[in-house]
């Protein structure tokens, strides 16, 4: 399945973004994020599900992917969270949107929880894949398991100039094989992996993917302007929104899922684990969209 509705786009914040709108112009508003390196087309199946009950589904192409462009050539090409997080605010904000429920995987599994921790009055609900995805900057400056360091080769490549030629170079043939090695048991087509990897030409792609993995490395600094987003961050300040979060037990990078999340998320949440990969909505669109509908059951029912 592919949107069939036409590309929209509006500006917000620092981004003219790009978007797919999906279901009535009056309907509960849900926003759908996509993580690296995917883009909208990982919710093709998603948002139908959605739109058929009741939803205005609104899905954002994230800095640095297919046609959302920066507005200024000297704003920085930051791929930090704090910097996702609040593209989906100002994205709510030109919108007209004062809440929506937030749903996302990767980095936008990212961005929706980094919204829901700093502007819980803006979120409905929040729906997460996988679990609280907040980075912990001062842990992930720590090495992690071999098994896990080996599973985040591309992170470590990331981090050299040869990491920026290879992307730049070869984006296709790398982010294919992080398509293959992350859902090991998905098997998608040519048509399907060409249809997201068109939104990787964006300008703005290797900059925005390198500065997110180093900066989370502490190679790179984090724009200065977001600085003060970054501390409360830092803290490790619990979700307090309705909220389902998701594990896929196949995902190489979620060893053990994230049950183990729990503590960080104060108010009613639920977890759930699926058979597959780390492309949630991909592999198991249905339940991405139950996990949605439920939340909002949840939230409007309070």
């Amino acid at each position: 399945m592919v949107f069939t509705q036409s590309l929209k786009t509006i500006r917000a914040g620092v981004l003219e973004i790009a978007y797919i709108e999906v279901g009535p112009a009056e309907g509960w508003p849900a926003v759908l994020s996509h993580g690296f390196p995917y883009d909208v087309n990982a919710y093709a199946q998603v948002a139908p599900i959605l739109a058929a009950r009741g939803a205005r589904v609104i899905v954002p192409y994230l800095r640095g992917y297919g046609p959302t462009r920066f507005l200024s050539a000297k704003t920085m090409r930051s791929g930090q969270q704090a910097a996702l997080g609040k593209d989906l605010i100002c994205l709510l904000d030109a919108l007209g949107l004062q809440r929506a429920l937030l749903a996302g995987f990767d980095w936008g599994g990212l961005a929706s929880c980094v919204a829901a921790a700093l502007w819980p009055q803006r979120v409905e609900g929040l729906v997460s894949y996988a679990g609280y995805d907040v980075i912990d900057l001062r842990r992930q400056r720590h090495a992690f398991a071999p098994s896990l360091e080996c599973t985040m080769w591309y992170q470590h490549l990331f981090q050299s100039e040869r990491g920026r030629e290879c992307l730049e170079d070869n984006r296709r043939a790398l982010c294919r094989i992080l398509w293959e090695q992350w859902s090991p048991q998905w098997t998608f087509d040519d048509i399907t992996f060409d249809r997201s990897a068109a939104s990787f030409e964006n300008p703005d792609f290797v900059d925005v993917v390198l500065h997110s993995y180093r900066f989370a490395f502490g190679t790179e600094s984090g724009d200065p302007e977001l600085q003060d987003l970054e501390d409360i961050l830092a803290t490790r300040p619990q979700i307090a929104v309705p909220a389902i979060t998701l594990d896929g037990t196949q995902d190489p990078l979620k060893p053990g899922g994230t049950a183990d999340h729990s503590v960080m998320f104060a108010g009613p949440h639920q977890h759930r684990a699926f058979t597959c990969g780390h492309a949630f909505p991909f592999e198991a669109p249905e339940a991405f969209a139950e996990a949605i509908l439920d939340l909002h059951e949840v939230s409007t029912s309070a």
